[in-house]
C-alpha cells in the first residue's frame, strides 16, 4: 500500500530539489502534482483541499524560501501536515469503565470483523489483558464457527453462542460470564450487512445500550477507499464509534481511507490489519505512517516487530557465538525462523529508511518461500553437518537435496551464502567490534 503515492510524491520532491532556490511559483507547481497524487490515492477531495492549503501557507513562508535546503524544508512540512491530518499520535483502546472492559466490533459484511476479533484478542493478550471472545453474529452460521475455531487456535475462551440466540442476550450473558473465565476484556463480534440499514443499526444500538461498552470500533476494508470514509461517517452518526480498524492494509489499497477518515469523521484509526496471521494487527501511529508514505521508512515499527519475536536468552547466546565466529547453520536456521515471525520480508524491507532510493532494493520483490526452502534444507542435514559445514561433500549434498525436496544447486547456493555470512562476521569482529553495543533485537541475523 502507498507505493504509487510514495513514488509520485518522491518525483515531486526530486523536481523541487532540482531548483537551487524555491519560489512561490515552483512550490505551487509542486503542490499541484501533490494534489493529483493524493486524489489518485482516493483521498477525500475536501481533505486534500484543506491539506494543501495548510501546506502552502507554510511552504511559501520565510522558513522555506530563505532556507539553505528549501526542498527538504518542504518535505518536512508535508510530513508534519500528513501526520497532523491522520491524528498526530496513536490513540489507544478505551478500556475504562466497569469491569470487564467491553469492546464492540461493528462494520459491513466482508470487512473482516471476525478475523479482526481474533487478532485483537491476540494483541491484547500480549499487553497482559485476558480477552473473552463473543460471537454475536447469529445470521451467518460460519461466523460463530469461525470465531470459535480462532479462539481455539489462540487458546482464548469463547462464549458458546448458537444461531437461535438473540444477539443482545448473547452480549449480556457473555459479559456476565467473562469474570468466571478469568477474563477482563470482552470482545463482541457483531453481525454485518452488505450495506448500512436501519435493522442493522437498531440491533447494534440495542447491544450498545445493554452492555455499555468501553469502546466501539468500526472494522473497515481499506481497499474500499473513500467508501470506507462514508461507511465510517454512517456508523459514527448512529453509534458514536470510538475509532476505526482498517483491514487489508497490506494489499493494493491506495491509502485514501487512511488519509481521510480522521479528517472527515473526527475519529481516530486505532489499528491496521497487515496480513492474515493472528499477529498481523498493528497499532496505528500517524507519524510512522506519514514517514512510510514519504519513503522515510518506519524503523520504530521494525524494532518493535523484532523485539516481539526475539528470545533475549537465545539472543545473548547468539551474540557470544557471533563474537567468537561460531555461527552454525543451526543458528542460521533459527534466525531465519525469527525473521519469518516478523512478517513478510517485502514489508520489512520497506520499513528501512530510503530503501526505495536504492535501485537494487527499491522494487525488490522478496519471495518469502525462499526462507521455507532454506529451513527445509538445513533440517535435512545431520546435527554434525549443521555444526560443521566443512564435512558436507558431494554425496551429502545430494542426500540433503533429496531430503528437502530441492536440488543440489539450491543446497550449494545456501552453503555459499552461509560462508559469505561467516566471512562478513569475521571482518566485523576484526574491525573493532562493530556489533558491540548493538541492541539484540537489531542483530543482523
Amino acid at each position: 500500500m502507498f507505493d504509487n503515492l510514495s513514488d509520485k510524491l518522491n518525483g515531486v520532491f526530486k523536481k523541487l530539489k532540482g531548483h537551487g532556490k524555491l519560489t512561490e511559483k515552483n512550490i505551487e507547481e509542486g503542490l499541484r502534482e501533490v494534489r493529483l497524487a493524493l486524489l489518485e490515492a482516493d483521498a477525500h477531495y475536501r481533505v486534500v483541499k484543506q491539506l494543501l492549503a495548510d501546506i502552502k501557507v507554510r511552504a511559501i513562508g520565510r522558513e522555506v524560501l530563505t532556507s539553505i535546503t528549501p526542498a527538504q524544508q518542504v518535505i518536512k512540512i508535508v510530513n508534519e501536515e500528513l501526520t497532523a491530518l491522520m491524528g498526530s499520535e496513536n490513540e489507544a483502546l478505551d478500556l475504562s469503565g466497569p469491569a470487564p472492559a467491553t469492546i464492540i466490533l461493528v462494520g459491513l459484511q466482508g470487512s473482516g470483523k471476525t478475523t479482526t476479533a481474533g487478532k485483537l484478542a491476540a494483541f491484547l493478550r500480549k499487553t497482559g489483558r485476558k480477552p473473552y471472545l463473543v460471537p454475536a453474529d447469529v445470521y451467518r452460521p460460519a461466523a460463530i464457527d469461525q470465531l470459535t475455531k480462532l479462539a481455539g487456535q489462540l487458546s482464548v475462551p469463547v462464549y458458546p453462542s448458537t444461531t437461535d440466540m438473540d444477539p443482545v442476550s448473547i452480549s449480556l450473558k457473555a459479559r456476565a460470564e467473562a469474570p468466571s473465565h478469568g477474563c477482563d476484556t470482552v470482545i463482541i463480534d457483531t453481525a454485518g450487512r452488505l450495506h448500512v440499514d436501519e435493522e442493522l443499526m437498531a440491533e447494534l444500538a440495542a447491544i450498545k445500550k445493554a452492555v455499555t461498552p468501553s469502546d466501539i470500533l468500526l472494522v473497515a476494508d481499506a481497499m474500499t477507499g473513500q467508501d470506507a470514509v462514508n461507511i465510517a461517517s454512517s456508523f459514527d452518526k448512529e453509534l458514536d464509534i470510538g475509532g476505526v480498524i482498517l483491514t487489508k492494509m497490506d494489499g493494493d489499497a491506495r491509502g485514501g481511507a487512511a488519509l481521510s477518515i480522521r479528517a472527515v469523521t473526527g475519529k481516530p484509526i486505532k489499528f491496521v490489519g497487515v496480513g492474515e496471521k493472528a499477529n498481523a494487527l498493528e497499532a496505528f501511529y500517524p507519524d510512522r505512517m506519514a514517514s512510510r508514505i514519504l519513503d522515510m521508512g518506519d524503523i520504530l515499527t521494525l524494532i518493535e516487530k523484532a523485539q516481539g519475536v526475539v528470545d533475549e536468552k537465545k539472543a545473548a547466546e547468539l551474540e557470544k557465538k557471533l563474537r567468537k565466529n561460531k555461527f552454525t547453520l543451526e543458528d542460521f536456521r533459527d534466525q531465519m525462523a525469527q525473521v519469518r515471525k516478523m512478517g513478510s520480508l517485502s514489508d520489512l524491507v520497506k520499513m528501512i529508511p530510503g530503501v526505495n532510493k536504492i535501485k537494487q532494493l527499491g522494487k525488490l520483490d522478496v519471495d518469502d518461500r525462499e526462507l521455507v526452502r532454506i529451513e527445509a534444507i538445513i533440517n535435512s542435514m545431520t546435527a554434525g553437518e549443521r555444526s560443521n559445514h566443512h564435512i558436507i561433500n558431494g554425496s551429502r549434498r545430494k542426500r540433503i537435496a533429496r531430503g528437502s525436496g530441492t536440488n543440489v544447486s539450491e543446497v550449494n547456493r545456501l552453503l555459499k551464502n552461509y560462508t559469505q555470512v561467516l566471512k562478513m562476521l569475521k571482518k566485523i569482529n576484526k574491525g573493532g567490534g562493530m556489533m558491540r553495543g548493538m541492541p539484540r533485537s537489531m542483530m543482523p541475523f
